[in-house]
């Protein structure tokens, strides 16, 4: 079975990379894996304080992730997969990749902002030919229908 991975952000572009690999997923019997990963500037250490903004984070990324995941469930009939890393998003994304060897596609989401950067796809573009797999770019302006269209 061929798994689409796909990086839980707060952004716009990340909804339509979710769609697409859902869709995909759906399309073609495999099925959809999401990233999530907390930076480590997120989680504070000292004074017992690490262990609350973990658990916290944590709790925040299973509530995001259940808004997808209902959709996913309900529309395109995908059960998605929840995997949580700390560290650094395109450091714990490439560790990811060496560990599953069932991703098939990344599918990550690209802003039409020229002004914002995105660090992961500018990590794995960097290495893209050593890269286990290829890398589907979705841009945040494509449609609902468009993507409909072209999974």
């Amino acid at each position: 079975m061929r798994k689409f991975l796909v990086m839980l952000e707060d952004s716009r572009e990340c909804l339509n990379a979710m769609r697409f690999a859902a869709m995909r997923a759906a399309n073609s019997g495999g099925a959809v894996t999401v990233l999530a990963v907390i930076p480590p500037g997120e989680i504070q250490h000292g004074f017992g304080v690490a262990e609350v903004m973990r658990s916290e984070a944590y709790e925040r990324i299973e509530a995001h992730f259940e808004v997808f995941a209902k959709w996913m469930r309900s529309r395109p009939k995908v059960e998605p997969e929840l995997v949580i890393r700390e560290g650094d998003p395109a450091e714990e994304l490439l560790a990811y990749l060496a560990q599953d060897p069932a991703v098939g596609i990344v599918a990550i989401g690209l802003t039409s902002d020229k002004t914002v950067q995105n660090p992961v796809l500018a990590r794995l573009l960097r290495d893209a030919s050593s890269l286990p797999c290829p890398i589907t770019i979705v841009p945040a302006d494509i449609s609902k229908e468009r993507l409909e269209a072209i999974t």
